[in-house]
């Protein structure tokens, strides 16, 4: 396991289409491992290949609920409407409220190429969509009106000038042994 660096805000992979994982294999499996130490370093709930430069289908998320990977992950059903604020590892310190359904329920692959289906309702649910977002190109500041869009995209730009596209991921917190 390996911690990667992570895109930020302006660098093009955050708007690319994942591409389609053909198989589960051990290259998969490595990146994976390396999305669960990057997101657990960084202390977020969630993390898409995309965000450490990788643009294919491959995303982990981890709750106090649950943690699991997901491979071609699919939304195969949604409901209800849930407004909360969102954050994102690759636009450090900015923040938006953001509407998702409530509950959702999922279809993917897990590290072992084997499918499976999962119910999520609340912080799941939400990090669950927030990295099929990612994995579609789309960051949360997309869902926000125009103007508070403009405006988190100016203040981050400002705040953040001259530090490039990329973070070096240094772990925050003691790992649990």
């Amino acid at each position: 396991m390996a911690l990667r660096d992570l895109h930020l805000l302006g660098s093009p992979v955050l708007r690319q289409r994942g591409a389609e994982v053909a198989q589960v294999d051990a290259a998969v499996r490595r990146l994976i491992d390396d999305l669960f130490e990057t997101m657990d370093a960084a202390n977020g709930v969630g993390l898409a290949a995309n965000q450490v430069g990788v643009a294919t289908r491959v995303a982990v998320v981890g709750t106090e609920e649950d943690r699991f990977a997901m491979v071609n992950p699919v939304i195969v059903s949604a409901e209800g409407r849930d407004r909360a604020e969102e954050g994102c590892l690759s636009i450090p310190d900015a923040f938006g409220e953001v509407t998702r359904p409530g509950r959702v329920v999922l279809e993917a692959l897990d590290q072992n190429g084997a499918p499976f289906r999962r119910e999520a309702e609340g912080l799941l649910a939400r990090a669950i969509q927030h990295e099929i977002d990612h994995l579609d190109g789309i960051l949360f500041i997309d869902h926000l009106g125009a103007l508070k869009r403009q405006f988190l995209v100016a203040r981050w730009k400002r705040d953040h000038k001259g530090e490039g596209l990329i973070k070096t991921v240094k772990p925050e917190r003691a790992r649990p042994e």
